[in-house]
């Protein structure tokens, strides 16, 4: 896929690809940063500029524009259109995928993701947080872990108006003092 910035009329991008898989080093040292992980969620539906980001995220347009380098330099967003402003060009930035696995997770990267999830969360004006333990067989583990899956990437998307919720999922396998899975 190219990283050529392309002229096209707002919000006609070209759709992103379903899912990439994050599997580089580069993309794993992308994800390895909060702020990196907010815009990959807030480049979630539409794409933004510089600036719209810096305002929703709170945070200086420098930083945004420096971090939004580290994820396109990973192939994780692109310069989905560009506009000319006062004599300027101003550019929006699209995630290159809807959905991001990561076939192994590393250690840097979840808690990153964890902590921006965790500033979505302290932001929400509803919040829905559950944590339970429950002893499964791998058959019934991996009937969960699918049927989690598909409840998540079966839901489909109201209006463009409608207020846009996060939703993460996650299941794993508690590993015993002794280092060895439960």
């Amino acid at each position: 896929m190219s990283d050529q910035p392309q002229q096209c009329p707002p919000h006609r991008q070209p759709p992103p690809r379903q899912v990439v898989e994050i599997e580089s080093p580069e993309q794993h040292a992308a994800l390895a940063h909060p702020l990196r992980q907010r815009l990959l969620f807030s480049l979630g539906h539409e794409p933004a500029t510089i600036s719209q980001l810096a305002t929703r995220l709170d945070t200086g347009k420098g930083n945004v524009a420096h971090h939004l380098k580290v994820l396109r330099t990973a192939g994780l967003v692109r310069v989905a259109e560009t506009r000319k402003v006062r004599g300027g060009t101003e550019q929006y930035y699209q995630r290159v995928a809807e959905r991001m696995a990561v076939a192994e997770p590393r250690t840097e990267g979840t808690a990153a993701m964890l902590g921006a999830v965790a500033q979505e969360l302290g932001r929400s004006p509803r919040t829905t947080l559950s944590l339970r333990h429950v002893r499964l067989s791998p058959d019934k583990a991996r009937e969960l872990a699918d049927t989690l899956a598909r409840l998540v990437d079966e839901t489909e998307d109201d209006a463009a108006e409608q207020p846009v919720h996060g939703v993460l999922v996650a299941m794993y396998e508690q590993v015993r003092p002794g280092g060895s899975p439960a």
